[in-house]
């Protein structure tokens, strides 16, 4: 992707270096963490579930390990890169609503390392990128992208702006009252929590499209950029995660939609660019 480093965006919160601290108790696992959860689970060996489950208040705190300025110092690249992404499709997105004479919200985004107090709850980072609506911010450890490179063969640039795009996808929702609704909606007949869910998720891929149709139109693309956020969306599909971490597929349990259906519906808003293309709850 053309892009050009040297700068930091407005809407960044670099959290790194202020410690991994648990603050309260419980969490609503974000949206973008909940595919990773099982199967990190099994790679680290180690139990992932529990201390989200833990809605008791305890004020236990984990290791501040966070603070390294020479991973800092070997993350400053990225960090130029997620800024540069965060403010072109923020950018991209007020244009999109100024032209349908809406105002539009910016997001901010928060980086952190090893865990991150939001107003969704605690979080640590195996759970992946997150979007909390309760406080508007997208929370991005860095470390994520090269588990999507090393664990599931999703490497590039663009398959990084890919998983950017989509939780500001969901951030466009919340703007828009789309995610309220769903969240009512399964409250009030929890038998669809799973199938509204998806398609929560499938259209904020769609959003991500969007976007990306937009970066071809002023040149940004390169060569195999496409195929970086094609083979990520369809890396984190529910059924390849799952053959991962069971060895077999329970469609009835996708919370995400499968690979086939997250590659279908980035192409489908990266081919029309236009957001009304992106209805997948009428589908």
């Amino acid at each position: 992707m053309r892009w050009t480093p040297g700068g930091r965006s407005e809407d960044l919160e670099d959290q790194r270096s202020s410690g991994g601290r648990r603050l309260g108790g419980g969490i609503g696992l974000g949206i973008g963490g909940l595919i990773l959860l099982g199967v990190l689970s099994l790679v680290f060996k180690r139990d992932l579930v529990t201390p989200f489950l833990n809605v008791g208040g305890s004020d236990s705190s984990l290791p501040d390990t966070s603070a390294d300025p020479a991973r800092d110092s070997a993350e400053e690249p990225m960090v130029q890169f997620v800024s540069f992404v965060l403010d072109d499709a923020q950018k991209t997105w007020e244009t999109i609503f100024a032209n349908q004479g809406k105002p539009y919200q910016r997001a901010r985004l928060v980086l952190f390392r090893d865990g991150v107090d939001s107003a969704c709850g605690f979080a640590e980072a195996a759970v992946g990128p997150f979007y909390c609506p309760g406080d508007q911010k997208v929370y991005i450890d860095l470390g994520f992208y090269e588990e999507l490179k090393r664990r599931f063969g999703a490497s590039g640039d663009f398959a990084q702006a890919y998983v950017l795009t989509h939780e500001i996808g969901h951030h466009v929702q919340n703007l828009l009252g789309v995610d309220s609704q769903v969240r009512q909606a399964q409250e009030q007949n929890p038998s669809t929590r799973n199938s509204l869910s998806v398609k929560l998720e499938l259209q904020a891929d769609c959003y991500a499209g969007v976007w990306a149709h937009s970066t071809d139109e002023r040149g940004l693309l390169e060569s195999g950029d496409v195929e970086e956020a094609l083979r990520a969306a369809s890396a984190i599909g529910d059924d390849n995660i799952q053959k991962m971490s069971r060895g077999h597929v329970v469609p009835e349990s996708f919370t995400h939609g499968s690979s086939e259906q997250r590659v279908t519906w980035f192409r489908r808003g990266l081919q029309s660019g236009d957001p009304s293309n992106c209805n997948t709850f009428a589908n």
